[in-house]
């Protein structure tokens, strides 16, 4: 019989009860389990990538596309009950809310905070692009370009605000669903929402109803969604980084530093609000938002990422469910203001890359485009290229940059998707705060127990 030494024993012992402990701890909390899947997936991510040269690029591909399974799955159990999810919680919002001068106050006041922090995000982009000036920092002649211009529609603004106005109205309600055009189901869940206030309750009683049944299957899908978070932030940030690699957005520093130093301030301009009109400490703020933040980051979606948002709204900041329900899925197809930001400093690093002087006036139009163009943008990954792309044709400058910003938007999309999702739960935050004092105590009475989980925690 082998004697084994009572130190080791004990020390076997006391690593034991460690271990379970910590797992303990980690269990109860998604966001922990969330950023261990991101730290666990940027080092596999590495090792795989091209810098270390571990492993060859087509066994790399591989590997990434299988670590990468969980979350498609994830968004795909997203995506398949976005759309009514977004359709129910918006036409609950509105049938919800029984005073219809409190509901057209709460419309007006996000209309306002999305505009107003949305052209300030894009003049504060603009001002850090003019101060650093990351355009200087890189040769366009080292670039293959035949001196083209992107193409865009001309007439900005002006002319293209009546085309905008027109399309506003899903003339087919069937080919938005399918094709997921969210400003159009945005729209059509409104109407609807106007309609069942105005039609005769006895009538509507039964949709109303089925409505709720089906808020409550979908509800619980995301929450079979949400078993898989971690594994999905994992594999997703694994496969990314194996194909980029973190050296990536070397040549683009300056540029970066300019996006990223934007998004920073926007995200602190979010957190005074959220301390001055709302009254919340922003630590508390953005403990109950952790994991949100972090799966927006992995997933760089507005839009994949609304139901823990909403769910997080409610059960962990005490935002009434009928106003998070319409706040939102609407903050997520028009609150884009790190969009904003972000093609701000992209459209004047473009524009000094080439040489191109821009005015004051013009600033003042790009700000108007921006504004515009990012409301309604679908919350989705890479879009935001494609509106940068018709912008800066617009301005007659040369589209043969955009391949540089391509290499790093893939990580600067993820950023600014962070900052959007921050812009919806502070939204929801101060406009709750904003509300009757009958609202307050419906706020107060859902805030979580002490000692109680948010999905946030």
């Amino acid at each position: 019989m082998v004697n084994v030494a009572p130190e080791l024993v004990q020390g076997g012992a006391r690593l034991q009860l460690l271990r379970g402990r910590l797992w303990i701890w980690v269990r109860g909390r998604l966001w922990l389990q969330v950023v261990a899947g991101l730290v666990l997936g940027v080092a596999v991510g590495v090792l795989l990538g091209p810098g270390l040269a571990l492993v060859p690029r087509d066994l790399a591909a591989i590997i990434g596309e299988w670590l990468a399974v969980p979350g498609a799955i994830f968004l795909g159990l997203i995506a398949m009950v976005l759309v009514p999810l977004v359709l129910v919680s918006i036409i609950q919002g509105l049938t919800g809310t029984p005073d219809s001068a409190a509901l057209r106050q709460t419309g007006f006041r996000f209309a306002i905070f999305v505009v107003a922090t949305t052209a300030l995000a894009a003049i504060v982009g603009i001002w850090l692009a003019v101060e650093l000036r990351p355009g200087s920092y890189v040769d366009l002649g080292a670039i293959a370009t035949d001196g083209t211009v992107s193409p865009g529609s001309a007439g900005t603004v002006p002319r293209r605000a009546p085309e905008l106005i027109a399309n506003l109205i899903p003339s087919n309600p069937a080919k938005a669903i399918t094709e997921h055009d969210m400003l159009a189901i945005v729209v059509l869940a409104v109407l609807t929402g106007i309609a069942c206030r105005q039609a005769n309750p006895a009538r509507v009683g039964s949709f109303l109803r089925f409505l709720d049944g089906l808020l409550e299957v979908a509800m619980t899908i995301v929450r079979w969604a949400m078993f898989l978070a971690p594994w999905a932030v994992f594999g997703l940030m694994a496969r990314l980084v194996s194909q980029v690699g973190i050296a990536t957005v070397a040549g683009m520093a300056v540029y970066v530093l300019a996006v990223l130093a934007g998004l920073i301030l926007l995200l602190a301009l979010y957190l005074v609000l959220v301390a001055i009109m709302a009254r919340q400490s922003p630590w508390t703020f953005l403990k109950a938002i952790g994991s949100v933040q972090l799966l927006a980051f992995s997933t760089s979606s507005s839009a994949a990422v609304m139901p823990v948002s909403m769910q997080t709204a409610v059960a962990g900041l005490g935002v009434p469910q009928n106003l998070a329900g319409v706040v939102i899925p609407l903050g997520a197809t028009v609150n884009m203001a790190g969009t904003a930001l972000y093609q701000a400093v992209a459209v004047v690093f473009l524009a000094q890359m080439s040489g191109v002087a821009l005015s004051p006036a013009e600033y003042g139009v790009i700000v108007a485009t921006l504004v515009v163009s990012s409301i309604g943008a679908p919350g989705t990954p890479g879009v935001s290229i494609v509106i940068l792309a018709n912008i800066v044709g617009d301005f007659g400058i040369p589209s043969a940059g955009l391949v540089l910003i391509l290499g790093v938007d893939r990580i600067l999309d993820m950023a600014r998707t962070v900052v959007n999702v921050t812009g919806d739960l502070a939204a929801c935050v101060v406009l709750s705060a904003l509300q009757s004092p009958a609202a307050d105590e419906d706020r107060a009475d859902r805030q979580p127990e002490a000692g109680e989980e948010s999905p946030g925690s």
